[in-house]
């Protein structure tokens, strides 16, 4: 099956979509809409994208993209980010002089980096640092990225683990043209407006309240048509075509300007 991922082979997208689906065709693109395009064409089976981290919290682009384009979520994964120190073979922490990647996975590394002293370069992408390293040869200087990329790239890995909270998750999303069949342990991701009056967000929430519905996520984004004015996306333990997921929509229909859902899906191991 293909799968399309935003960035460079060795991303953490990609080891999210080969965690998730299993064997692949990993589909690496340029940017987050080329997924979403590459979907929607039809040229891969399914797209897999960042959503939320939680070190560096919301992915809003992925938020943006959802509201716009006409896909389902099918399916989520959480990856724990596990950050290494990739160099060429024969490299030694004592011969680095200059550390390279992402500015989210320098920042990430920070206590780690501060101890080496070494300058910071900050680039497009955490695998596409390795690949820098690898192909144009660059003595004295390491990336940080995943062990995919050393695998990948044939970096050596002098340090692994480095990033300074353990605690380092990133949740994805799959996206295919198709929604997912119901599941055991679903979850439903909506998109909604609400009129600008006193107290038009209370009851919107107010529909999965009053029939006990956890949600598990609330994140507002402007309107790009309008100013001052926002879309909020939900999550929430329930399916769309439950008997509680459609008494809680009718309900919300009600009291919104604009209602659509996003997908129902199984929800990710805990």
């Amino acid at each position: 099956m293909k799968v399309a991922f935003q960035g460079e082979r060795g991303a953490y997208s990609e080891a999210a979509a080969i965690a998730h689906f299993g064997e692949i065709t990993p589909v690496p693109c340029r940017t987050l809409a080329e997924v979403f395009d590459a979907v929607e064409r039809g040229e891969v089976a399914r797209g897999l994208v960042p959503v939320e981290n939680s070190q560096a919290g919301s992915i809003n682009e992925t938020y943006d993209l959802l509201a716009r384009r006409a896909l389902h979520i099918v399916g989520e994964h959480n990856l724990r980010i596990e950050h290494c120190l990739l160099a060429l073979p024969g490299e030694t922490l004592e011969t680095i002089r200059t550390v390279m990647s992402h500015p989210q996975a320098l920042a990430q590394c920070e206590a780690f980096l501060a101890r080496g002293g070494w300058e910071l370069l900050p680039a497009h992408d955490t695998a596409g640092s390795a690949r820098i390293v690898a192909t144009e040869r660059r003595s004295g200087v390491a990336a940080i990225a995943g062990r995919r990329a050393a695998e990948i790239y044939g970096l050596a890995v002098l340090a692994e683990g480095i990033e300074t909270s353990p605690v380092n998750v990133t949740r994805f999303l799959a996206l295919s043209q198709q929604p997912a069949p119901p599941a055991g342990r679903s979850k439903m991701s909506i998109v909604f407006t609400t009129a600008n009056v006193p107290g038009a967000l209370y009851r919107a929430l107010g529909a999965f309240a009053t029939r006990g519905l956890n949600l598990t996520k609330l994140e507002s984004r402007p309107r790009r048509d309008r100013p001052w004015e926002y879309m909020f996306y939900v999550d929430c333990e329930v399916h769309h075509e439950s008997p509680e997921g459609r008494a809680a929509l009718a309900d919300l229909a009600g009291v919104t300007a604009f209602l659509r859902v996003l997908g129902s899906y199984p929800r990710a191991p805990e």
